[in-house]
């Protein structure tokens, strides 16, 4: 029996049973979340947060920043925010039937504060109850957006949300500017209805309790709304007919938006909050039981169902044992952490939900997870679940040489390997979660996270520094990076760094240098942190990881990537020339990031630039030693000796022939990102991924 005639029996099976055993018709769920009051440590995973403007504190959502002091007046303008609930709710079913005209129903409850202090003449701009069908806070969304939309996403119809706004700025489109609206994939209301003949005032630092109610069945949209304490009015003050099903994703989020402007600023929380929604189960589609029933004579289906078992016995039988042995030897690797169930890891990631996802690379994708251990009796906790999907081969070797290097480094600077998964063919990582994510997006505006000051960025040279020290010197066995780079440097809560993304590290005896000499060949890392010297003898040593640090160290300080070309009077430079040529020329305090605004210490920035040349030096000899490099950066060694001009690169005099380094140069492949991809450890190959833990 061919395996596609396997895989199509198991398919028919699954699909034919499942439909028998389901066709009844289906009832609604009732689900109900109730937050009289909210407290970071108690319900903060039960919440998805935007940015660093949301959070909670003082017993409430805060969508924008919540301080009212003076002298922090400069954070409140152009910011944007939302906070969602982390699960989303089938709304309806997407089987484009005609007679299905299924809408669940439910029944929003809030309370709503915003206030602006009297010395601030204009408020603004408002604050909405959003259904959006992700987590995503849209980039430039401050101001007259509310945290909706931006000026290129506006009115698009796969924005796919449906929200009532509270706002308190007067637009062209606005009757006032104090009213309720309901809108549609734009900041342009669908319909508002002004507040002032209701005797509500929303940024007048009162707190109101908003209903808002929606009819499945007679697609009735209502919003009720008075004082807190009041009970709810007879009528609604904004009443409109829509079918949600024309707009929104069958799974859509729900939660809050907020922002402010220039000068328009004021404070938007949410105080409590309370939703009771009929979820809808996920409908199946009948015709393949009309068609199963059509062709399933009885004596076909006793035929697939003992070829089904038969096949499943034989497969279990050969792989069991084969599973058993490898994860009998996972579990009794020295200091090995935690083993998960995969249910767990599912359930905490919302079934590996595209909304969860945090990045993608070569070995797979990685999820952030919310984990609710009842067996373990743990407060719910953020992690980062690395889940490999390449094909099972090369997924088995990734996932084992990884976790065979990362299961036993303990340092404070190094992304902690919280435990494992190897179940039902499936192969995850579990890490600590990094609430500030990787470093490129502080250097390079990926988001709208505030700039990096002088401090911080020292602070994290620094970590790293501390990190590959101990990598080379203090654990055990030598171990080589392979990738340093701003995207494998993860920040934790007080932007302290931790290294990440083991993927292409590998352990080496003490008395040896390189990964090669143990039989491994190849140049894997991103363009412009990879040593000259790798490409020359296919070898990664710890000098050509203190070459990609010293490429760290000028990016950091810059703000410029490594792999960039930097035009300078009619000339084109890669950043380490770039650097070099500034001090050559005596002024390479110029290399200092521009957008810190001359906020930082000079002494400080030549020091660390000065660094990086020197671990930067073409040639591996010359490069300053780990615990050199802790010296120089704390101000305990001097400065380095970097000559005025670059110096030449030399070949090794031990490299390959020239054959050997032809054939090495064309085995490397150039991904889009710059990753060098080649074979590595136990003849498993490997490739550079971004793991944002």
């Amino acid at each position: 029996m061919s395996m596609s005639t396997k895989n199509f029996i198991g398919a028919f099976l699954i699909i034919l049973f499942t439909h028998l055993l389901h066709s009844a018709a289906e009832s609604f769920e009732h689900k109900k979340i109730t937050f009289p009051d909210f407290i970071y440590e108690r319900d903060k995973g039960n919440f998805t947060f935007s940015s660093t403007n949301t959070t909670i504190s003082q017993t409430a959502l805060q969508l924008t920043p919540d301080t009212a002091h003076v002298k922090f007046i400069d954070l409140y303008y152009n910011k944007s925010g939302r906070i969602m609930y982390h699960q989303p709710f089938r709304l309806f079913n997407d089987i484009a039937e005609e007679e299905d005209h299924t809408t669940s129903s439910f029944n929003s409850t809030f309370v709503i504060n915003m206030y602006r202090r009297p010395e601030w003449n204009v408020s603004g701009h408002g604050l909405a109850f959003l259904i959006a069908p992700n987590t995503t806070l849209p980039q430039s969304s401050y101001g007259q957006w509310l945290g909706l939309t931006n000026d290129f996403s506006d009115g698009k119809r796969e924005n796919h949300f449906v929200a009532i706004e509270f706002d308190t700025v007067k637009q062209e489109f606005d009757p006032d500017d104090n009213h309720v609206g309901l809108n549609i994939n734009s900041v342009k209301s669908e319909k508002d209805v002004s507040l002032k003949d209701y005797n509500i005032t929303l940024q007048d630092g009162n707190s109101y309790s908003v209903w808002v109610q929606y009819d499945g069945k007679t697609k009735l949209m209502q919003v009720f709304m008075d004082v807190e304490g009041a009970s709810k009015p007879p009528k609604p003050i904004l009443r409109e007919t829509i079918n949600l099903k024309d707009y929104l994703k069958p799974e859509s989020y729900f939660g809050f938006s907020a922002s402010t402007g220039d000068p328009q600023i004021q404070l938007n929380c949410v105080r409590s909050w309370t939703l009771e929604i009929d979820v809808i189960p996920k409908k199946k589609d009948r015709k393949w039981l009309i068609i199963a029933a059509g062709v399933g004579i009885p004596v076909v289906i006793i035929l697939l169902v003992l070829c089904a078992i038969i096949y499943e016995k034989k497969r279990r039988s050969r792989t069991s044992v084969e599973e058993q042995l490898e994860l009998g030897k996972l579990k009794w690797l020295p200091g090995m952490s935690r083993e998960f169930k995969y249910r767990l890891l599912k359930k905490a990631t919302n079934n590996f939900h595209e909304s969860m996802k945090l990045g993608e690379g070569g070995f797979g994708i990685v999820y952030k997870g919310i984990l609710h251990d009842k067996d373990h009796h743990s407060s719910p906790t953020e992690i980062a679940v690395k889940k490999f999907s390449r094909d099972n081969i090369k997924s088995k070797g990734d996932f084992l040489a990884e976790l065979a290097i990362i299961h036993r480094l303990r340092h404070k600077h190094l992304v902690r390997l919280v435990g494992w998964c190897r179940e039902k063919g499936k192969l995850l990582l579990v890490y600590d979660f990094m609430p500030n994510g990787s470093l490129d997006k502080y250097l390079y505006g990926e988001s709208e996270q505030v700039t990096l000051n002088w401090n911080h960025r020292r602070k994290i040279l620094t970590g790293v520094a501390s990190a590959l020290y101990y990598l080379q010197n203090e654990y055990d066995q030598k171990v080589v990076h392979r990738d340093l780079k701003a995207s494998n440097i993860l920040l934790d809560a007080d932007f302290n760094a931790r290294l990440g993304d083991f993927g292409l590290a590998r352990a080496i005896e003490n008395e040896k240098n390189s990964y090669t000499e143990l039989g491994l060949v190849g140049v894997p890392g991103t363009r412009g942190y990879v040593a000259p010297e790798c490409f020359h003898t296919g070898k990664a040593t710890p000098e050509s990881d203190v070459f990609g640090f010293g490429a760290v160290v000028l990016e950091v300080v810059s703000g410029r990537s490594p792999g960039i070309i930097i035009p300078h009077e009619q000339h084109s430079y890669t950043l380490v020339d770039w650097v070099w040529m500034l001090h050559r020329d005596g002024h390479i305090e110029d290399a200092v990031d521009q957008s810190l605004k001359n906020d930082f210490v000079v002494d400080e920035a030549k020091r660390l630039l000065l660094l990086g040349l020197a671990c930067s030096h073409p040639i591996a000899s010359e490069r300053p030693r780990t615990e050199d490099i802790l010296q120089i950066i704390s101000g305990t060694s001097p400065v380095p000796h970097v000559p005025p001009f670059k110096p030449a690169f030399s070949w090794p005099s031990s490299g390959p022939p020239s054959s050997m380094f032809e054939s090495i140069l064309s085995s490397m492949t150039l991904s889009s990102h710059g990753s060098m991809v080649t074979s590595s450890m136990s003849k498993l190959q490997t490739a550079s991924v971004r793991l944002p833990v």
